[in-house]
């Protein structure tokens, strides 16, 4: 029998990775529903081809509203949103980018439906709120990210959700970005091409900016904490050039382990979806000879200064992630359209945080939505200060 699959954020980049991933798989792996925000063309093309019992199309401009008309089989809408994310399935992949895929797995976590989870945002700013209504509706939450299947490997598949607390430390690698040999005194003339010129991974903009800052990577700890029950204290960072190994734990007996593999998002998506069985991938095996040797280094305030503003968010908690990641997703949105320089990515997230003067508990997706809403609605008027 298919494993049935309901697929938010299909036509972004880890989207468009599970649809080959199913149909490389097609006898074992179905997408019965699926949903995107606003690329109708790519959206149009990947229903027709999948033919999945249920599709919507999130939100749609003006100028494609008459080439919506003609999609009879796709639903659009807000409503229709939350019932795709609803739909029956064996498992939710909420792979869209931003704090837009935080409902997709709040409303999958109310249904019922394990959701493996590709969306760093949904822990970072609501992590408190999604793991008490998983525990709540008693329900998995698989992640996605290479570092966080890593170490939900090296746990033999248990999360804080499933299993007991046995290791020591969680240690993160990160490749260091596209611009970790840049010269730091010409960072702030740093382009939109050289930022996005990831040398080991094929991302999506806005994580690929991230990963230069490095704030993507104080997102993954913010993410660890919650997924697996960590403390600030109990995650290491660590440098690591290769991206071969993708994250290790230590351990209370002393041991480590380590999950490694060439750079590929293939993994983690399939096993996701079969765990705790493996199926063959397209991925290449480490040549062990032609590696020779592993790099590691230390993280410096220097050059990702965004790492440790997402580190003093993480410490204050509350809503302190959110304001975080609006003040993000604004200004990177801005550097990649050359309103605001590289450099000016951190000062505008520093000037989010620092005006921040009165934090909360978090209670309600609503909640979440006004406080985004005001946070963004600050960060864009901000930009013509930088």
């Amino acid at each position: 029998m298919q494993k049935k699959i309901t697929l938010i954020g299909s036509t972004g980049s880890i989207g468009k990775q599970v649809i080959e991933v199913v149909e490389q798989h097609s006898n074992i792996f179905k997408i019965v529903a699926m949903a995107a925000n606003t690329n109708i063309d790519l959206f149009a093309k990947q229903v027709h081809k999948l033919q999945p019992d249920f599709a919507v199309l999130r939100s749609i401009n003006s100028k494609d509203k008459e080439k919506s008309l003609l999609l009879n089989n796709i639903k659009l809408g807000e409503q229709a949103f939350e019932d795709v994310c609803q739909y029956p399935s064996d498992i939710v992949i909420v792979a869209a980018s931003g704090f837009a895929g935080l409902k997709a797995t709040l409303c999958a976590v109310d249904a019922g439906r394990t959701v493996a989870l590709a969306n760093k945002e949904s822990l970072v700013v609501a992590g408190e709120l999604v793991l008490k209504r998983a525990r709540e509706k008693q329900v998995q939450i698989i992640p996605i990210d290479s570092e966080h299947s890593a170490i939900w490997q090296a746990l033999h598949f248990q999360t804080v959700l499933t299993g007991k607390k046995d290791f020591k430390k969680l240690l993160l690698t990160a490749s260091g970005g596209a611009l970790r040999d840049m010269p730091l005194d010409t960072l702030k003339t740093v382009t939109v091409k050289e930022a996005l010129a990831h040398p080991n991974w094929s991302m999506g903009n806005k994580i690929t900016i991230d990963c230069a800052t490095m704030l993507n990577k104080g997102y993954e700890v913010i993410e660890a904490m919650h997924l697996f029950g960590a403390t600030l204290e109990e995650i290491e960072v660590i440098l690591h050039r290769e991206s071969i190994i993708h994250s290790m734990v230590e351990f209370i007996d002393g041991s480590v382990l380590a999950q490694m593999g060439m750079p590929s998002m293939e993994i983690p998506i399939q096993l996701a979806l079969t765990y705790p069985d493996r199926l063959k991938t397209k991925t290449e095996c480490i040549d062990w000879q032609q590696l020779k040797s592993l790099q590691f280094d230390c993280m410096t305030q220097e050059r990702y200064p965004c790492f440790y503003l997402a580190m003093q968010a993480a410490k204050n908690s509350g809503i302190y992630p959110l304001v975080l990641n609006a003040w993000a997703e604004i200004a990177v949105n801005a550097f990649l359209k050359n309103r605001i320089a590289y450099t000016s990515i951190e000062s505008m997230i520093e000037k989010g945080l620092t005006e921040l003067h009165k934090n909360q508990a978090l209670e309600s997706y609503l909640q979440l939505e006004e406080i985004d809403s005001y946070q963004r609605e600050k960060a864009i008027q901000s930009i013509k200060l930088f």
